[in-house]
């Protein structure tokens, strides 16, 4: 399949979708489970960051790479709490996955596959992959597709037999010109048709990519399972400055989406993280009720 024909499939078909799930009740009633990346969170352990995350009401941090090598330390700071680990942030591992060099395309799958099992260790809902951001590869489009629907489908297995997850991540054309809108990395989902191969939304990139950011997470809506949060403008907290998630919040409520909302994001210069990040998920509470279908 060239191209074209891939996006006129993707446009047909997540429309046929999009019209389906609007018109129908969600499985599950949506719930709104903060989490926050580890580098957002205040303090001066992990333990103090847990701590302070159940102090504010959320359920689940992010943890940076793979942290395999602090297993013990997460472990005991998440022990006795209701704090789990949301998501992996493993990034792109500068390209190897989808580099024409076969030596390092195994050794990034080899990587890849061990932060998988890092991530079914912990109990995370997956483990976020970039496929590349500009200058790691020089393949167009229709290439790098070709690459991922080889290597995705034994990475779903092995993520799936982890309990766990590769969750494709869109980010805007200034970061990569692949895989730019939530519909795109549906549509290599559906491909690929694993349980262990999903996707995540994030709403800075969504601001400037999706023109409609209800019918964006309605066409991930099967294979959605994390979600970043952050201001479309400055990528700063919520309340920050101004910015409404109550579209993209609609479209979570529609598919019934009940993973983590994890903050992914910087804080304006000069304000309190220990002020600053419990208003934020105040600010996104007070989002979620405006959201009510």
């Amino acid at each position: 399949m060239n191209r074209r024909s891939f996006l006129r499939r993707t446009a047909v078909g997540l429309a046929a979708a999009w019209t389906v799930r609007s018109d129908s009740a969600p499985t599950t009633e949506a719930a709104l489970n903060l989490s926050s990346q580890e580098s957002r969170v205040p303090g001066a352990s992990l333990k103090e960051k847990v701590a302070n995350l159940v102090a504010w009401g959320a359920t689940g941090i992010e943890l940076h790479g793979n942290p395999r090598a602090r297993l013990a330390e997460i472990r005991d700071a998440l022990a006795g709490t209701p704090i789990r680990v949301s998501a992996l942030c493993w990034g792109s591992h500068k390209g190897d996955l989808v580099s024409t060099d076969p030596e390092r395309r195994r050794k990034g799958i080899e990587d890849l596959r061990d932060a998988l099992s890092t991530a079914g260790e912990l109990g995370a809902r997956g483990v976020i992959f970039v496929p590349c951001f500009h200058k790691e590869s020089d393949l167009p489009p229709q290439e790098l597709d070709k690459i991922l629907l080889d290597i995705l489908p034994p990475l779903g297995e092995y993520a799936a037999k982890c309990n766990t997850r590769v969750l494709l991540e869109p980010l805007n054309q200034r970061e990569t010109f692949y895989l730019n809108r939530v519909e795109q990395a549906a549509e290599i989902c559906r491909q690929v048709n694993s349980p262990g191969i999903a996707l995540m939304a994030d709403f800075y990139h969504m601001s400037r990519e999706e023109t409609d950011q209800t019918a964006a997470i309605i066409a991930g809506g099967p294979w959605l399972h994390h979600v970043h949060i952050a201001t479309g403008k400055s990528r700063i907290l919520p309340g920050q400055e101004e910015h409404s998630f109550v579209e993209g919040m609609r479209g979570l409520r529609k598919v019934g989406y009940t993973g983590f909302c994890s903050l992914e994001c910087g804080i304006r210069k000069g304000t309190d993280p220990m002020v600053e990040v419990p208003r934020a998920f105040e600010v996104l509470r007070e989002q979620w009720k405006l959201s009510v279908l």
